[in-house]
């Protein structure tokens, strides 16, 4: 597993995007600079892996495989992370479908009331909590059932909530590399995997992709932007892919000058003007690094090569992103700003489900008037280079990338640190990776520059500057 890395001395005369050889540099008000994509594309080149890129999940095209249906009923499904947003609104979608859908097994973390109530409406076989001291909590609000479902505690039972015998697919909703193991355990276990955790294919890809071809699993992709991919190739030939374009909302900050960024508060990053999500995702949304690692998410699903996976803003939210093919012809797929239709879909697949105008309003093209689109600024978007940079060295540095962002997300939420500091904590922790970077990594190697990257971008504290904190 040969790296083609660079020298101890070339690693400290340039940073993670090689700007000290940039005539290009963009200043932040922050003091630190960020500089254009094609110098990200120039690092990635000396930061190459000899090993081979993993298989796509979908090489450009989707079709059904015939005779793939092995269920008479309802679908049965699996909830790894049902009381999070993705969680209920699986479930949501199951209570207005009973005909098409039944619950086999729930896994949560430690909420406990609503797992409870969760539980006594779709009364599952099997019920995992994270949180093993809440264990006892549970079977207190479960004392009234009747028939009380078997319950594992810990990481143990999340694993055995994914590979649930019964069950066809999995709709995988854990937040970050928790959600890993389980994905890969219902894999393993031959379940098509409905995927909201983005950490298993940005940091797991190179792992989880091979493991999905071994065992013939579909990796159905439930993010509003995926699923706007996903479903544009429905029945395209072979090559036919061109181009994919993921649009973005531009987040909170989309007509802000740049000058204005250094004065952002938590509370402005977290006024999203389309989206009602939690914290993290729409902080994301802001820096604009929800959609890096989207691009990265899409090259692993689609088999994109970064030069043909652009984006694009669009304010209004409504076309979810599209395709281009070779003709020049392009696909898009439209929608209101609703999770659950992506959701349904990864649920469904190939199939169309009826949803009712009251509960799912339909889309009024007149009433919206007009759909406008403009090109990213990579000055205040700087997260853009680094999220392609990080996809084009490959390995275990787009796993880091995630991480480190996710812990300078955090950072910023609790006040530690600046919104413009978001990105320097994130360059800095990619940078001191390419000491490391594994091409092929393991699961355990996965998991462990996870942790790695959260521990450095935490020790990267104001107060000394952004360099690392010693314990």
């Amino acid at each position: 597993m040969a790296l083609n890395m660079l020298s101890p001395a070339e690693i400290k005369a340039i940073s993670f995007l090689d700007s000290t050889k940039s005539n290009h540099l963009h200043k932040f008000p922050g003091g630190f600079s960020s500089k254009r994509k094609d110098f990200g594309a120039a690092f990635a080149r000396k930061v190459q892996c000899s090993a081979q890129p993993p298989p796509p999940a979908w090489p450009g095209r989707a079709f059904p495989e015939p005779g793939r249906k092995t269920w008479d009923g309802p679908k049965p499904i699996s909830i790894v992370g049902s009381t999070g947003s993705i969680g209920t609104q699986t479930l949501d979608i199951v209570a207005e479908n009973p005909d098409k859908f039944r619950v086999v097994a729930l896994a949560a973390g430690s909420n406990v009331t609503l797992l409870a109530d969760q539980v006594k409406t779709f009364k599952p076989q099997l019920v995992a909590v994270r949180n093993e001291s809440v264990v006892d909590e549970l079977k207190e609000a479960l004392a009234d059932v009747e028939e009380k479902p078997e319950i594992i505690p810990g990481e143990e039972g999340v694993v055995e909530v994914a590979r649930h015998p019964d069950a066809v697919s999995v709709v995988t909703g854990i937040v970050g590399c928790a959600g890993l193991k389980p994905t890969v355990a219902a894999i393993e276990a031959g379940k098509d995997i409905c995927l909201a955790n983005k950490e298993t294919l940005i940091a797991g890809g190179p792992f989880v992709l091979p493991l999905a071809h071994k065992y013939n699993v579909k990796i159905l992709p439930a993010d509003s932007e995926h699923s706007a991919i996903f479903q544009c190739i429905q029945g395209l030939p072979d090559g036919a892919l061109r181009r994919i374009i993921l649009t973005a909302s531009g987040g909170a900050f989309r007509d802000w000058p740049v000058d204005k960024l250094k004065e952002v508060k938590v509370a402005d990053a977290l006024k999203h003007p389309n989206w009602n999500m939690g914290k993290k995702i729409t902080v994301d949304s802001a820096t604009l690094f929800n959609k890096g690692l989207e691009v990265i998410e899409a090259h692993y699903l689609f088999g994109a090569d970064y030069d043909n996976i652009e984006i694009v803003i669009h304010p209004q939210s409504i076309i979810h992103s599209m395709v281009e093919t070779q003709d020049s012809s392009v696909l898009a797929q439209l929608g209101w700003p609703d999770m659950r239709l992506p959701i349904l879909y990864t649920m469904s697949w190939p199939d169309r489900i009826y949803c009712s105008e009251i509960t799912w309003p339909r889309l009024d093209l007149c009433k919206l008037g007009s759909l406008t689109f403009k090109a990213p600024d990579n000055v205040k978007y700087p997260s853009m280079d680094l999220a392609y940079a990080a996809g084009r060295a490959g390995g275990t540095m787009t796993g880091v990338l995630s991480a480190a962002n996710e812990k300078a997300v955090e950072m910023f939420i609790n006040e530690k640190i600046s919104y413009l500091e978001i990105f320097k904590i994130v360059e800095l922790t990619c940078d001191k990776h390419r000491e490391e970077m594994v091409a092929s990594p393991s699961l355990e190697e996965i998991i462990h520059y996870d942790l790695w990257a959260r521990d450095y971008a935490a020790s990267l504290q104001p107060s000394s500057g952004l360099s690392p904190v010693l314990a």
